[in-house]
């Protein structure tokens, strides 16, 4: 398979960056495409612009917690906000296959009604596409989102330093282990995708905090575990992250147990990481917290003076091991 696309090459891990600066990158220039931030920074009229695409594949449409057209409006909405972003616009692209029943079509639009309106944000232009039967997947979205950038809110890999502290803004990996469940029909108890727009906590904490907060991602494909290691190379500093500390629910933790999956691996679609000055760290968290979808938030982690560009997990027992990404992916189709 080495000259072929495999599902690697979009889980968002090792696999899949290396795939974007080798291949990819090597066609298109451009200063704001090789930061391969979550959002591009754009200037017009002298004005600085977050704008970002996604595409949503997710399978199943529907899932407990949500439905496509959830993800299709917070993920947009998270990585511009996530970017420094106060986002304001969103475009809604549907790939639609033959024979889709109209009432599931309908629930969708729905769902992607409700979270603009939660957000605050207007869906502003769109396009349609019906293919036939096994040309998709009863429905595929594209959404695009633009908006302004919040004052002096800069964050970038490069700024995080030593001392600095890992911040998690909740449980993790509920939306992946949501999924799996959902498709295979696991009959596992209690579980529930995180799918929420997280532009209100991050527009807090930039307006509050500014130049403290050195770095924000949220956390979907390769979840916590790579969006640390890719800010890890990028800034070419060390993090370690506490293994006690990573919030986890009940639910999840009775379910990674029993399957043998890295909830530190699996993705979110509503949680971010934020790496903030040790100084400011207890009140970024206590900010965190005093929103909804904040609440479960923990300092799990630290930034190291070594420069290997390498995750360490210490374990409760106070060893420390070299995070090791999987090579392919938990679940594809996750998103």
């Amino acid at each position: 398979m080495k000259n072929k696309i495999t599902l690697a090459h979009g889980a968002g891990a090792e696999v899949s960056r290396g795939f974007i600066k080798k291949t990819l990158l090597k066609y298109f220039k451009s200063k704001s495409l090789a930061e391969l931030s979550d959002s591009a920074k754009i200037k017009i009229n002298s004005k600085d612009i977050l704008f970002t695409t996604d595409s949503y594949v997710v399978n199943p449409v529907f899932f407990p917690g949500g439905n496509i057209g959830d993800l299709a409006v917070c993920g947009t909405v998270n990585d511009i906000s996530v970017s420094g972003g106060d986002i304001k616009y969103i475009s809604l692209g549907l790939i639609i296959e033959e024979g889709l029943d109209l009432k599931e079509l309908e629930q969708i639009l729905k769902a992607v009604a409700l979270r603009a309106k939660e957000a605050g944000v207007e869906i502003v232009t769109g396009d349609t596409k019906v293919v036939e039967r096994g040309g998709a997947d009863k429905i595929f979205i594209n959404t695009s989102g633009i908006g302004q950038a919040i004052a002096d809110a800069t964050v970038k890999a490069r700024n995080i330093k030593k001392g600095d502290k890992i911040i998690v803004s909740g449980n993790l990996a509920e939306h992946g282990i949501s999924v799996m469940n959902e498709r295979h029909k696991l009959g596992l108890k209690g579980l529930k995708s995180d799918v929420a727009p997280l532009n209100k906590i991050t527009k807090a904490l930039f307006l509050k905090f500014d130049k403290d907060i050195h770095m924000t991602r949220d956390l979907t494909r390769g979840g916590l575990a790579g969006a640390l290691k890719e800010i890890a190379e990028q800034a070419k500093k060390d993090i370690e992250l506490e293994e006690s500390r990573v919030p986890l629910s009940k639910a999840v933790k009775g379910a990674v147990s029993i399957l043998g999956v890295d909830p530190l691996q699996t993705a979110n679609e509503g949680k971010f990481v934020c790496i903030a000055d040790a100084k400011k760290a207890e009140s970024v968290l206590k900010l965190l917290k005093t929103f909804a979808y904040g609440k479960d938030a923990k300092i799990c982690g630290t930034v190291l003076k070594t420069r290997k560009g390498r995750v360490y997990i210490k374990t409760p027992l106070g060893a420390s091991r070299a995070l090791a990404e999987h090579e392919g992916s938990n679940l594809p189709r996750i998103c």
